[in-house]
């Protein structure tokens, strides 16, 4: 069998449509969208129909409250630190969680390490959910943020971002939700969350690398973190890339109008393939929770007492593409901190491997992986 990609919670293939719609604007179109000629004009003109695209995907009912970033990562650089800064005179307290991609986590040390603020990193439960019973207790008067992820990269589980943001509007506090994972299999609705800002990015729903987006209610205020010219509104200086927003907004798209053709199609394979794996072997767990509040294209399953760096070698050995966790840590022999923060057994922390489903996998494909898995398994077991 050819080559099998199970990583599409690293990255996805860029459809040929968004490939197309961004040709023109490498060598037609490709003036600078803030020159004031009528090439810069044509580029700016795409650029504002790019914002318009994504602005609905999302549900944002203006355009302007998206701001184009290089990527999810950026996004949330600029809504964890730009916010708080904002912020700072009214407070210095922010609430996050355990599990948050690092862009977020990484971000709260540097404005807890350079700029003197407190974080409160609340616990999750066995299947990563935030208890929003226990986020009201952790609110205190000088809280100014609170960011919790909206689906988590590693073991797919999809928190009850409306109950959480509803705590924070209560309380007058500005609340983040990383929807990088969530975008393009689960329907968005900023408006409908309650959130006041939301990071994505394209590369995660078939669009181009390099661009992201970060939805900025009106109202809100940031510090930018990038200084220059006066782009994206004042909050992102830099040269805009339209044909990087024009293939994100055509992504958007696309991915939008069959996003639940998509979702109860990943649903089923992922059914399919819990179900191969757990009447083939023994010893495993699931982590995370059932279907019903996973994201679709996840399956992070570990196998009792081995090492998920072997089996994933031998995968590789086997044209299989699969993940230890996230890709952003990839290289680093540490123990996962979202399966730490599961409390998940001992026996079973090392052994984790994530599976992520996408655009033209198949159960046929489903069937090879766990044959070959089952293989892998067999070998290392019987090396210990």
């Amino acid at each position: 069998m050819e080559e099998i990609y199970f990583d599409h919670a690293a990255t996805t293939p860029m459809l040929e449509e968004v490939i197309k719609a961004m040709k023109p604007f490498y060598n037609q179109v490709f003036a600078n969208p803030a020159s004031s000629h009528l090439q810069g004009q044509k580029a700016a003109s795409a650029l504002e129909d790019a914002r318009e695209s994504v602005a609905d995907f999302i549900g944002a009912k203006k355009a302007e409250e998206i701001v184009f970033t290089s990527g999810g990562t950026e996004a949330d650089n600029l809504a964890l630190k730009g916010a708080a800064m904002a912020s700072s005179k009214k407070g210095k307290h922010i609430i996050t969680s355990q599990i948050e991609h690092h862009a977020v986590l990484k971000s709260c040390e540097y404005l807890e390490k350079h700029l003197g603020f407190e974080i409160t990193y609340l616990d999750v439960n066995q299947n990563g959910f935030v208890d929003p019973a226990e986020l009201k207790e952790a609110v205190r008067e000088d809280t100014v943020l609170i960011s919790i992820m909206l689906a988590n990269n590693e073991i797919g589980t999809i928190q009850p971002i409306k109950e959480l943001a509803s705590v924070a509007r209560e309380n007058n506090i500005l609340f983040h939700t990383d929807a990088v994972q969530a975008a393009g299999q689960l329907k968005i609705d900023v408006n409908d969350l309650g959130v006041d800002l939301l990071s994505i990015s394209a590369h995660k729903f078939n669009g181009p690398k390099g661009i992201g987006a970060l939805f900025v209610r009106k109202g809100v205020e940031l510090i930018p973190q990038v200084s220059g010219g006066s782009q994206e509104r004042k909050r992102r200086a830099g040269t805009a890339n339209p044909a990087a927003a024009v293939g994100m907004a055509r992504a958007a798209e696309i991915a939008l109008k069959n996003l639940k053709k998509k979702s109860n199609d990943l649903i089923k394979l992922q059914d399919y393939f819990i179900s191969q794996l757990f009447s083939t072997f023994d010893n495993i767990k699931l982590n995370g929770p059932d279907s019903e509040k996973r994201l679709p294209a996840n399956v992070n399953i570990a196998f009792k007492d081995l090492d998920a760096e072997s089996i994933l070698f031998n995968l590789t050995l086997n044209d299989i593409a699969a993940a230890t966790g996230s890709a952003c840590a990839s290289g680093s022999l540490s123990v996962s901190h979202v399966l730490k923060a599961i409390n998940l057994e001992k026996e079973y922390l090392k052994g984790a491997i994530r599976f992520s489903l996408g655009r033209g996998n198949t159960k046929e494909e489903i069937d090879y992986v766990v044959e070959k898995l089952k293989e892998i398994i067999d070998r290392l077991n019987s090396l210990k």
